[in-house]
């Protein structure tokens, strides 16, 4: 089970009408949201790995104690939620850097994992996140194209944890084999579209398949309540706002329906 720290306004769907230097400004909703997911994991027994924003993190520590002290891994989803792809390899460290010192400064241990915003991994991203004191990435979702998904030459060969280089491991967002095609079964918008029956059956269908099932949400994804803002694309809006409603109630039925460990539990079995 994994979390993506961020904030509904962070959130690149929703990029083209709240620019960065507002975010300041806005409504921020991430605090009651995540209490609310650790009190879900808390009812369910589940433990998961959370990948807290820098920049969530640099202004709301406690909530990154918070996650710790519930029994939680804290990871890295970066410092300023932008594509690795468009800041290149320079800010791209500086960003993973700062924000490895801000929750290793808070929670007084090592942060071994990273996420991309948006999976948005690349090849040369790998070994800096190795020079960096990373140990693993859960960036890479084996996929049919994706309009901002990144990729990485290496694959796993169907293995859903593997080196990807020299002293770091790579573990997958799960996906679908459907109609010979891989295709997103890990979480997210996914999750949200589908009837849940469906979807619990494709998760059957990769753990019968002998490989763990890795699974990742965001909190804005519980908040029905959140602030509305109109999209520069219609589907941008869709793919956000679809079924948030019923987000928290399906998300908790999943977490009863198996046991749930975080990644760094993973990595050791």
């Amino acid at each position: 089970m994994s979390i993506d720290v961020e904030d509904w306004f962070q959130v690149q769907n929703l990029a083209a009408s709240i620019p960065r230097s507002s975010w300041e400004t806005q409504e921020r909703r991430v605090v009651q949201n995540t209490r609310r997911m650790l009190d879900i994991m808390t009812r369910t027994g589940a433990r998961s790995t959370c990948f807290v924003l820098g920049w969530v993190a640099e202004r709301h520590p406690d909530l990154v104690r918070e996650i710790a002290s519930a029994g939680h891994e804290v990871a890295s989803h970066g410092f300023g939620h932008e594509l690795i792809y468009d800041i290149g390899p320079e800010r791209f460290r500086e960003d993973i850097r700062r924000a490895k010192r801000i929750l290793e400064d808070i929670v007084g241990r090592p942060v071994l994992g990273y996420r991309a915003p948006n999976f948005s991994i690349t090849d040369w991203a790998i070994d800096i996140l190795a020079e960096e004191g990373y140990a693993y990435d859960s960036s890479s979702f084996p996929v049919v194209t994706h309009d901002r998904y990144g990729r990485l030459s290496k694959g796993g060969n169907g293995k859903v944890i593997y080196e990807v280089a020299p002293g770091i491991q790579e573990v997958c967002v799960s996906s679908l084999k459907v109609a010979g095609r891989d295709i997103p079964w890990g979480g997210g918008g996914w999750f949200r579209m589908f009837p849940y029956r469906v979807f619990q059956g494709g998760v059957d269908r990769i753990i019968a398949g002998g490989q763990p099932y890795v699974f990742y949400i965001h909190p804005w994804e519980i908040d029905p309540g959140q602030p509305r803002v109109r999209c520069a694309k219609r589907s941008h809006g869709w793919r956000h706002y679809m079924n948030l409603h019923r987000c928290a109630d399906r998300w908790e039925r999943l977490l009863r329906s198996r046991s749930w460990c975080a990644i760094e539990d993973l990595r050791e079995r």
